[in-house]
């Protein structure tokens, strides 16, 4: 009988919540996995028993009796190829991934056919951004007849304590250059570029934020079928957010490519706390609504950026747990929309939208 949900990475910052979480609902029946057996034990002995711990290194998948009893995989690690995702699917296991990168993202993508043939259902996109910037966009979107353009902005909190996971892909990323998707075609784009000033809301108002690599604005033109899409990055320091662009213009971030300065550059991150420990989130998108032209604004804010990505991973596994999905593999709005979910995390964020029509 399959029953068991592994969580890989469980022990990690995110992955903690999501044991949790989970273990709350299926006492006894969830993993916290990883390399480090030691880890694994210190973390699920706070659990009183709901979580368990164990060892498995990736290239070696899981043992073959153990195997038979999984039911779902969690990831919360970053992969550099999709051998495990391929092993989960051969042996019909569920698979949910919080990862953030996007070219990883679109090769899980390409095993679209295999997860079919094995009965599997595999979500993408379960975080923040991606994850409830999707369905943001997705609510938007139907509330509109034609969309022409979709903007996505993001406040982190300098204050807010991230995981190193997320720390290096915000420094692998800081320099890079991209392509997304403007009027249905491809151009290239920049981290720290072309800033926008965007409306977060009360108390937070105008903020200038700027082109980053968040893989929502590469999915989004395909699963929702929008023409224009970009994400844009800005800190609740703006001081701190211009500092950032003033070093892109410089071409400093070149060096990040050399290992002792990410290395530096990764613990410096870790370190910073002076700000506050907030996220927001912005959606401006235009379009047509009974031939007039519509903007809807949508505000999503809370606290802890590392926890609501938790929280969405969470009430995702526990729907693809619990419930018969459609086989294949999807970005999380391709079978949710963001009342269900924020059902699941109203506690954690406050959220609005506004729409003018002129």
């Amino acid at each position: 009988m399959r029953e068991y949900i592994v969580v890989i990475g469980g022990y990690g910052h995110v992955g903690q919540t999501i044991c949790r979480e989970l273990g709350e609902l299926y006492p006894g029946k969830v993993y916290a996995a990883g390399r480090s057996v030691e880890r694994a034990e210190q973390f699920t002995r706070t659990t009183d028993g709901k979580v368990k711990p164990l060892q498995i290194h990736l290239k070696d998948g899981f043992d073959l009796n153990f195997t038979k009893r999984v039911k779902l995989v969690v990831m919360c690690l970053d992969q550099t190829d999709t051998a495990f995702v391929s092993f989960c699917f051969t042996n019909k296991i569920h698979y949910v991934d919080v990862s953030a990168n996007g070219s990883f993202l679109t090769q899980v993508e390409d095993l679209q056919s295999e997860a079919r043939a094995n009965g599997i259902t595999a979500i993408l996109s379960i975080g923040l951004a991606p994850g409830l910037t999707n369905l943001m966009s997705l609510h938007a979107k139907n509330l509109m007849d034609q969309v022409n353009n979709i903007d996505i902005s993001i406040m982190l909190g300098l204050g807010d304590q991230h995981g190193k996971a997320a720390i290096e892909w915000t420094v692998d990323n800081l320099g890079m250059n991209f392509d997304v998707v403007k009027e249905g075609k491809k151009v290239t784009a920049a981290s720290f570029t072309d800033a926008i000033k965007t409306d977060f809301g009360a108390p937070f108002g105008y903020r200038k934020a700027y082109r980053f690599n968040f893989s929502d604005q590469h999915v989004l033109p395909h699963t929702l079928g929008v023409p224009s899409v970009s994400t844009r990055l800005c800190f609740d320091s703006s001081a701190a957010t211009g500092l950032l662009a003033w070093l892109r213009v410089t071409g400093i971030f070149r060096l990040l490519k050399l290992k002792p300065i990410r290395k530096a550059a990764v613990q410096l991150f870790g370190k910073m706390r002076f700000g506050k420990d907030i996220y927001a989130v912005k959606i401006d998108a235009l379009g047509k609504k009974d031939q007039k032209d519509i903007k809807v604004e949508s505000f999503l804010q809370g606290r802890n950026e590392a926890r609501i990505t938790s929280m969405v991973a969470a009430s995702v596994a526990g729907f693809v747990y619990r419930s018969e999905l459609p086989y294949g593999v999807y970005h999380i709005e391709q079978l949710f929309d963001l009342d269900s979910i924020m059902q699941s995390i109203s506690q954690e964020a406050t959220y609005e939208t506004r729409v003018s029509v002129s």
